[in-house]
């Protein structure tokens, strides 16, 4: 039950950007990794078991005249990010309040986790019209 509300989580997902809705449109994906004898590969996600490895994908078209905009993305409570396709992400480790990169944020005296982190958040030039980013978690 806690997977099903996993992925109907997802397609609600709360990815956002500082931009009109006209002129942005974004697009999300979930796949799971499954390794085998002869290797591994992606496969959209269906049915998601403790220990699965999930790759997120967001893609984006935006108007180029936009200039640039922030995607962020909530990770869901069933995941445990383990990390980004890009170095420019920052994260959040108390819903978006605060937010800074792994390594730096601190909760309390000890440093962040990745396990801690509970949103993911990415500046877009403006020079990048149309582009994808992604994160990969595992189940919890």
């Amino acid at each position: 039950m806690r997977i099903g509300l996993l992925l109907t989580s997802f397609t609600f997902l709360g990815t956002a950007a500082a931009a009109t809705e006209s002129a942005l449109s974004i697009t999300r994906a979930m796949y799971v990794e499954r390794v085998s004898d002869h290797g591994s590969s992606l496969e959209p996600a269906g049915r998601l078991r403790e220990g699965d490895r999930v790759v997120m994908v967001m893609q984006w078209d935006a108007d180029r005249q936009h200039g640039p905009f922030t995607l962020a993305s909530r990770v869901p409570p069933a995941l445990a990010y383990q990390r980004s396709g890009r170095e420019n992400v920052e994260v959040s480790t108390d819903g978006g309040r605060r937010w800074g990169r792994l390594g730096e944020l601190k909760i309390g005296s000890r440093l962040a986790t990745p396990e801690d982190v509970t949103n993911l958040r990415w500046r877009i030039p403006s020079r990048d019209g149309s582009g994808m980013l992604t994160y990969s978690a595992y189940v919890r």
